[in-house]
């Protein structure tokens, strides 16, 4: 047994009867045995690079694996404040989320998430590949340099002045506000019974506050607020194209809008597929401040299609009765995005044989 375990590596001499080891395995050998030190080596060599990943890996310690130990509050009668005190209760908390006294305002929250989430992805996902294309068409790099700042601005507003400038923008006339400018505008040229009945002037009523306008007074502002600094990536994908792909296709007779089709976009293809798979995995991840700011009472009139599975969460978890419940539901909400993560890399890696892992 130990000589078949020998020809695995060995070379057999049948004049001598006797083993030898090839070159290559001695090298083998030889960094199998230095490889700790090697290891020890590399790190103090670049003990500084290894240095600058501490504040990362705390960072991923406290707010994304500590808190997971919550999680466990899911399972548990939320009476108590400490989760170990809590009772076992199984999956009671999500049957009660899904099925019982809580199932209506869940699934409300739920279905407005999707959606938000849905028109956020169908809307703002293709308009920074376009600003990049755009941005490789501007041939004056001061110019260029320009365009890009002021489009990327708005990513660094805090969440709170961009919500807020919304709301003055299309603010109604009252006695301790003015009427916003895109307010007016719509009253001018819009014949809506809707828009009019939500520009009439009470304070309670307002186009950010109506039903029928709020989703797309939302999608606009977040394509606003991150469409430009999106599409960085894939400005860099598009400037990687080599210039000989460009010379190739003039050659053949291809205008701009034919290098685009079939030069540029195959190009960035896999860039746009890993990005699509990282955004439907937060397909489900709607941000939480901009909509409690443009929702924080129950009492607004766009409650019905603001409310969602973060922002019930929220509210339902002030009492510590109902805490466990806000707990299953943001857990069921991560599950979720979890398998849309798997199914999409999955497909895509079927389809094209890029994907993120």
């Amino acid at each position: 047994m130990f000589k078949l375990k020998c020809d695995d590596f060995l070379i057999y001499d049948e004049a001598t009867g006797t083993y030898s080891m090839s070159a290559e395995q001695r090298v083998r050998d030889e960094t199998e045995r230095n490889r700790w030190k090697s290891t020890g080596f590399t790190f103090l060599k670049d003990w500084r690079l290894y240095l600058m990943l501490v504040p990362m890996i705390l960072v991923y310690l406290l707010w994304k694996y500590l808190p997971m130990t919550e999680l466990l509050a899911a399972f548990r009668y939320g009476d108590f404040q400490e989760v170990s005190d809590r009772p076992w209760v199984g999956f009671n908390n999500f049957k009660e989320i899904f099925v019982g006294a809580y199932s209506s305002d869940f699934w409300m929250a739920f279905r407005n998430t999707f959606v938000i989430a849905f028109y956020g992805l169908l809307f703002g996902f293709p308009l920074p590949i376009i600003l990049a294309l755009f941005f490789n068409e501007v041939r004056s790099n001061i110019a260029r340099s320009i365009l890009q700042v002021c489009v990327y601005l708005p990513k660094f507003i805090s969440t709170v002045i961009v919500t807020s400038l919304a709301l003055a923008l299309f603010a109604n006339q009252s006695e301790s506000t003015s009427q916003g400018i895109l307010a007016k505008l719509l009253e001018k040229i819009s014949s809506s019974s809707h828009m009019k009945a939500a520009l009439d002037g009470s304070v309670s009523s307002g186009v950010v506050y109506t039903l029928e306008y709020f989703r797309s007074i939302y999608i606009i502002t977040d394509i606003w607020e991150h469409a430009g600094y999106d599409s960085i990536v894939f400005f860099a994908a598009v400037i990687a194209v080599s210039p000989t792909s460009y010379e190739a296709a003039q050659i053949d007779g291809a205008g701009k809008m034919a290098q685009m089709r079939y030069v540029v976009i195959p190009s960035i293809l896999s860039t746009v597929v890993i990005m699509l798979i990282m955004k439907i995995g937060g397909l489900l991840s709607v941000g939480y401040e901009k909509l409690y700011l443009f929702c924080p009472d129950a009492a607004l009139g766009n409650y019905q299609v603001a409310e969602v599975v973060s922002t019930w969460s929220n509210r339902i978890g002030d009492a510590y009765t109902t805490r466990a419940f806000g707990i299953a539901g943001e857990m069921t909400n991560n599950l979720i995005g979890m398998i849309l993560v798997i199914g999409s890399n999955t497909i895509a890696k079927k389809a094209s044989d890029v994907s993120l892992y």
